[in-house]
């Protein structure tokens, strides 16, 4: 019985022309195992171009796993999926030319080409979307592709674990602390918070230590990581991938003090991704830095063990990507200060969560 394969794929416009990218992935039909992901920019271009860019790449990665699978496509575009099955005649000449393209990858007649509404297919949107959102000052066409995680050879994945710094006086009021704001250092209970985590790390690992020690460049992540380092002999390592997002004109409030200044705005951003604080920094944009860190840091390290010394934020995102949920639902997770989360990147790309919030 031959494999089966799932494509997953959209596109979108800023303006319809406007800049545009697309995100597709490639799914285990019968595990559901995300094989891989791929997003880029591509530009200015129409939604429906963008589509059929998305669909293209898919194909394209479907051929490189497996080109002998059998394959769905599933989309949310009524139009890619009627033309690509012969039903609905292509007009378009960029559309008929990118179909020639995905028809020169795989014969039509063997795909079953599925529509799916759009609430069906966020993993493919939020691809595109986490691209988009930044790179939408660039209309000059130029492309950005978002790295496919392959973290490690063939064997032992490569493990990160995920910590959130100590206590800080802003952290102790649940306010707004993000980078391009206030800088405060731990509280006498943060550091003694990132000792005991220090020990729990230490009684993980046993004799395997860590490789290094990466921390953003903050002076509460910085001090947190010190910590845990001297524990494990190791020099810290700044990365700004792993910094806080920036909250902009909401750094120093609560959320309740933020949400009472502007309401509607409020609940915006917590429900889409790509909206910022003012002044700020959107999810989406901390996401794109973040995951691409991650996937430095999974190259470089490659089977190996790391801590990475991080905030609220960039560790909701490292959480939220590994389980597949969508960006949005990373305002759900509560990180309590100095806690661990422990997730493997295999070789394939798929991150299995094996402990989280554990402090």
């Amino acid at each position: 019985m031959s494999r089966r394969l799932v494509i997953e794929a959209d596109g979108g416009s800023r303006g319809n022309p406007g800049p545009a990218a697309y995100g597709t992935l490639v799914r285990d039909a019968d595990t559901g195992e995300v094989l891989v992901e791929r997003a880029e920019a591509i530009g200015t271009a129409t939604n429906n171009v963008a589509e059929y860019r998305g669909l293209v790449a898919g194909l394209e990665e479907v051929a490189r796993i497996d080109p002998g699978a059998s394959l769905e496509v599933r989309m949310d575009s009524k139009l890619v999926i009627e033309q690509m099955a012969g039903r609905w005649k292509i007009k378009h000449a960029a559309m008929r030319d990118l179909a020639l393209r995905a028809r020169g990858l795989r014969d039509p007649a063997t795909v079953t080409w599925t529509w799916v509404p759009r609430e069906r297919n966020t993993h493919a949107d939020r691809l595109l979307n986490e691209v988009l959102d930044g790179t939408a000052g660039d209309t000059g066409g130029a492309a950005v592709t978002r790295p496919v995680l392959r973290p490690a050879a063939l064997g032992d994945p490569t493990v990160l674990f995920w910590l959130r710094h100590g206590e800080t006086p802003l952290t102790a009021e649940r306010r707004f602390s993000g980078r391009g704001g206030l800088d405060p250092t731990l509280t006498a209970a943060g550091r003694r918070q990132v000792e005991h985590a220090a020990t729990v790390l230490a009684e993980w690992l046993g004799e395997a230590g860590l490789a290094a020690v990466i921390a953003s460049p903050l002076t509460r992540t910085v001090e947190s990581a010190s910590i845990v380092a001297r524990r494990f002999d190791r020099p810290v390592l700044t990365d700004e991938a792993f910094a806080e997002m920036a909250f902009g004109d909401w750094d120093g409030l609560t959320f309740a003090e933020a949400r009472r200044r502007d309401p509607a705005r409020f609940d915006r951003w917590l429900a889409d991704p790509t909206l910022a604080p003012p002044g700020g920094e959107s999810l989406a944009a901390a996401a794109q830095r973040v995951l691409a860190g991650r996937d430095r840091l999974a190259e470089r390290f490659e089977s190996e063990r790391v801590l990475v010394v991080a905030h609220a934020m960039p560790v909701k995102i490292a959480v939220t990507d590994a389980l597949a949920a969508p960006l949005s639902s990373a305002h759900r997770l509560d990180v309590a200060p100095a806690s661990l989360a422990e997730i493997a990147y295999w070789s394939d790309g798929r991150p299995t969560v094996r402990a989280l919030g554990l402090r």
